[in-house]
């Protein structure tokens, strides 16, 4: 199912303004100069995506030390996402709401699973001129190895 699937390793990575979870707009293209970790997950209230998320809030310091912004996305619309982070005690992560146009980010990435209406799981690292440098989609029950991005991240 993940054949063919996300984009390549040097690509430059499509730009994108999203709302976070307080209606804040995050633009791809407005943190050039630093690395952005782009998590995407499928749905909110969902038990593997809370874990993945959490673990981005809890390592939050570690990332910002490397010069890098990790945001979570999915398709769920604003005020979900809201309640979502109040409910797992997200202050500092962004989670992006890329609910209208409906996956369009998850689209331009090469994502969007069209039969479930929801992105795949994947880890995108941009680089501080906006290339991409690593793309890993994971399996939707896996939760992402925080471990495996610090690793990549400090080589």
């Amino acid at each position: 199912m993940t054949q063919n699937k996300g984009l390549r390793i040097g690509d430059l990575a499509p730009d994108f303004s999203l709302r976070d979870q307080d209606g804040k707009e995050f633009k791809l293209s407005d943190f050039k100069g630093k690395k952005i970790l782009l998590s995407f997950h499928s749905l909110a209230w969902t038990s593997v995506c809370a874990k993945q998320m959490q673990s981005l809030e809890e390592n939050y310091a570690r990332f910002l030390e490397l010069n890098v912004i990790p945001v979570g996305i999915s398709v769920d619309p604003v005020p979900s996402k809201k309640a979502w982070a109040d409910s797992l005690g997200i202050k500092k992560l962004r989670i992006l709401s890329d609910f209208w146009p409906h996956g369009e980010v998850a689209k331009k990435y090469n994502i969007f699973i069209e039969e479930y209406g929801f992105s795949e799981r994947a880890n995108v690292v941009v680089d501080e001129d906006g290339e991409i440098i690593f793309f890993k989609i994971y399996p939707l029950k896996e939760l992402p190895d925080i471990e495996e991005i610090f690793l990549f991240l400090k080589d």
